[in-house]
């Protein structure tokens, strides 16, 4: 890298849709630190700058409590036709957005903005753009593709693209973006902790202490931060499979599984920060096929079970697509039959690690590099305006 610029503030605009957006800012923030860069690092919650009163959550809806309502119940049958119905009040919203947003950039002033969200991005780049004029304006994926139109990639807008797959790739370069500002990383942000083995961790020392046979496969099951339903369905279908099972902040799910009988060792955790410890203890991983959870296992070598149906996540669909395609796992129609496939899944299971253990993942290492070449073009480029002159040029009437 280049001797490190003066110090510029950078914002990564995130939202809690889930969770994984706000994980994946938060892991590019530690990301920049380690590459040693003097910047001032800003997360910006775009729901609190939209709606800071909490007035709009109020009376109609917020985009985290959109997503987060129907991940919690599992309720995305028709949420293409839904995300069509959010993208089409978004633009009547368009003018008001734009307000707000305006306003925020001024008070505010980012020498970088790094969206980390779908859906905003028109309004995020409009605003930035008509307020600071050439300041940098960069959409990070954290999905491994593009699910369009105007989900995460909006045409006609002068900005750079980060993408984790070729397939974004591709997606951006056809939706016209300058290929100099189509930006490939080897994967997805993930936190720097899982590229970190702990001191002196013994693996078959953690999992005799939890009750489970080390000669024995083990499966880590995890599906977010709350669980799923799903989890009892494995539980009951496997029961002579050892799992380690992450409940997350759901203590009712934990105490159901608890109560389940099993004739093979089983572990029901509640929440934990230490989640790439406790994926270190598995052999294989099965939950939904988010883009964090499956980068994580798989950076961790763990092959991957996920289910594909009219309940996924449409913009995680082409994810199982990439694991199936891939070789890094199984893709079932449902978790209920898990209990015919899991058999030859296990006795593919050291190929399938070694087709895992081809892929390697350091976006987290990268994405910095690239911000960092990006604000220096700009510097050389004088596009980027002083504040005072961006101000001016955004006042009504000019």
């Amino acid at each position: 890298m280049h001797k490190p610029m003066q110090t510029r503030t950078v914002d990564l605009i995130y939202f809690n849709a889930g969770g994984g957006h706000r994980a994946s800012a938060l892991a590019l923030q530690q990301g920049i630190a380690r590459a040693g860069l003097p910047w001032q690092v800003r997360l910006v919650n775009l729901t609190e700058v939209l709606d800071p009163q909490g007035t709009l959550r109020k009376y109609t809806f917020s985009p985290e409590d959109y997503y987060n309502a129907r991940l919690a119940r599992g309720l995305t049958l028709g949420l293409r036709h839904e995300l069509k119905l959010l993208q089409g009040a978004l633009r009547l919203l368009h003018p008001s957005l734009l307000k707000i947003l305006k306003l925020h950039w001024l008070r505010t002033e980012p020498d970088l903005v790094v969206s980390l969200i779908p859906n905003f991005n028109r309004a995020l780049y409009d605003s930035l753009t008509a307020t600071l004029p050439g300041v940098p304006y960069v959409t990070l994926l954290t999905d491994l593709a593009d699910f369009p139109p105007h989900f995460w990639m909006e045409p006609g807008q002068d900005q750079h693209f980060i993408c984790g797959s070729p397939r974004a790739v591709r997606q951006a370069l056809e939706a016209g973006c300058e290929a100099d500002k189509v930006h490939a990383t080897s994967g997805m942000i993930i936190r720097p902790d899982f590229y970190q083995t702990p001191v002196g961790f013994d693996r078959d020392h953690r999992l005799r202490a939890l009750g489970f046979d080390p000669r024995r496969p083990v499966g880590v099951v995890m599906f977010g931060g709350h669980g799923s339903r799903s989890m009892m369905t494995l539980a009951e279908r496997l029961p002579d499979v050892q799992l380690l099972l992450m409940c997350g902040h759901n203590a009712r799910l934990a105490a159901r599984l608890r109560a389940l009988p099993a004739t093979a060792p089983r572990a029901v955790m509640g929440f934990t920060p230490a989640v790439a410890e406790v994926m270190r203890l598995g052999d294989f991983f099965i939950g939904k096929p988010g883009p964090g959870s499956l980068s994580e296992a798989l950076h961790l070598g763990l092959p991957v079970i996920v289910t594909r149906n009219a309940w996924t996540m449409p913009q995680e669909r082409y994810n199982t697509d990439w694991v199936r395609d891939n070789g890094f796992g199984l893709v079932l129609p449902s978790f209920r039959a898990i209990g015919a496939e899991l058999p030859a899944f296990l006795a593919d299971l050291p190929a399938c690690r070694a087709r895992v253990a081809t892929y390697s993942n350091r976006a987290v290492f990268e994405v910095p590099r690239v911000l960092d070449a990006i604000l220096r073009r700009a510097d050389q480029d004088g596009l980027r305006l002083p504040a005072r002159l961006g101000k001016r040029l955004a006042e009504p009437g000019r």
